[in-house]
């Protein structure tokens, strides 16, 4: 029997309402509603259509799917999902991105059935952030500098650089992920209610700089945003919990006393160029290099004006000196637990994506941003003549 729910899920992590799917499957409206809503089941037509779309296979529609066993019932809380966003979302996107974490929620589950964590310093580390927040005296902009210097030392970062900057946030406990997000997103996080936190990354073509500032503006979220209902603020709210993270991601990037060590021998502190090698560095960009500056006050309003004036009218505002040459740092620990579970006997991988997920390898490239021959690699069986010895 059709599971018309398996079909909602599919649709809602696909961004497609129901009017959209309808066009491109060449039914009405009114169709795709009574088949989710098991009124009516689809022609096995209209399934191969479906299943092509969004690369599951045919079974995938009459068995219960994987929301429905790898992952708690309303674990997911919508309304915390953080953006990075120069706009408001509207719901529709924020309930597709929640379905696609719901997803991503089954998928960790699933591969670390069997894998024992060290103790997560991520939750440690986020619990004394609200401790000290709860309890300081001091002003915002006082607290959000202290938690980043405590980040850098609790997650182990070195005083002076942030070449591990994707590994030790991994490492901490964060499920960092890639997927096609849209152009005016950058990333987004949220916790889980069983307090697991995901760092979703846009994979749209990037610069290093741009993305380990996308790393800790989310960082940001995560540690001073807990439980924020972002879906309820206003736009004025919004936008100054967005500063919060911007004012946590370049403090924690540029830590104070290096930094201003480094700044005593930037000779012209309004010349964008003098700081290409603070930015081969720290692996920051040049605009954030120099927020940072004025944040503290080593550039006053007027040379901060200067220093911008001058990266747009250098272009640097769209692209900056090495950004070609600075690795982008990409998520690993994830495939380093699938490498481990499927070498280790522990997940068959052709069974997984045959009969427990029902999906085709590209389901799993567009769920987790893992490149597809990845995967494909696990369903390659090596052949071995089992020759002794050949003359």
């Amino acid at each position: 029997m059709f599971i018309g729910e398996n079909l909602t899920n599919l649709r809602i992590m696909h961004g497609y309402s129901r009017k959209q799917l309808s066009d491109i499957i060449g039914v009405t409206e009114q169709a795709v509603w009574q088949y989710e809503n098991n009124y009516t089941s689809p022609k096995m037509q209209i399934v191969n259509h479906l299943k092509s779309i969004f690369q599951v296979k045919s079974k995938y529609f009459y068995n219960k799917d994987v929301l429905d066993r790898y992952v708690k019932t309303g674990n997911i809380p919508v309304m915390n999902i953080a953006y990075r966003s120069k706009v408001m979302k509207i719901i529709s996107k924020t309930q597709s991105e929640a379905k696609h974490i719901e997803f991503l929620d089954s998928f960790v589950n699933y591969v670390t059935t069997n894998v024992v964590y060290p103790t997560q310093k991520i939750i440690h580390l986020r619990n004394e952030v609200i401790d000290y927040v709860n309890t300081a005296g001091e002003d915002r902009e006082t607290q959000i500098k202290k938690v980043a210097k405590l980040a850098r030392h609790k997650l182990g970062f070195d005083h002076d650089s942030n070449d591990d900057l994707m590994f030790l946030i991994e490492k901490s406990g964060v499920f960092i992920f890639e997927k096609a997000i849209e152009e005016d997103i950058d990333a987004y996080s949220l916790w889980t209610k069983q307090d697991r936190p995901f760092i979703i990354l846009g994979n749209l073509k990037r610069s290093a700089v741009r993305r380990n500032f996308d790393i800790a503006h989310e960082l940001g979220h995560l540690l001073l945003h807990y439980r924020v209902e972002f879906t309820s603020l206003d736009r004025k709210e919004y936008k100054a919990l967005e500063n919060e993270a911007n004012q946590f991601a370049g403090a924690f990037l540029l830590p104070e006393e290096p930094f201003l060590t480094d700044m005593r021998s930037i000779v012209r502190k309004t010349n964008p160029e003098a700081y290409i090698d603070l930015k081969k560095k720290w692996k920051t960009s040049l605009q954030v290099l120099g927020y940072r500056a004025a944040n503290l006050r080593l550039l006053d309003a007027k040379n901060h004006r200067n220093f911008y004036a001058a990266l747009h009218r250098k272009g640097y505002l769209k692209r900056e000196p090495l950004d070609e040459t600075i690795h982008i740092q990409k998520p690993e620990k994830v495939k380093s637990i699938f490498d481990l579970v499927a070498k280790k006997g522990i997940i068959d991988i052709r069974n997984m994506i045959d009969n427990d997920w029902m999906v085709e390898t590209d389901f799993l490239h567009r769920l987790t941003g893992i490149d597809v021959d990845f995967f494909n690699n696990y369903l390659t069986k090596e052949q071995d003549f089992e020759l002794i010895n050949i003359k």
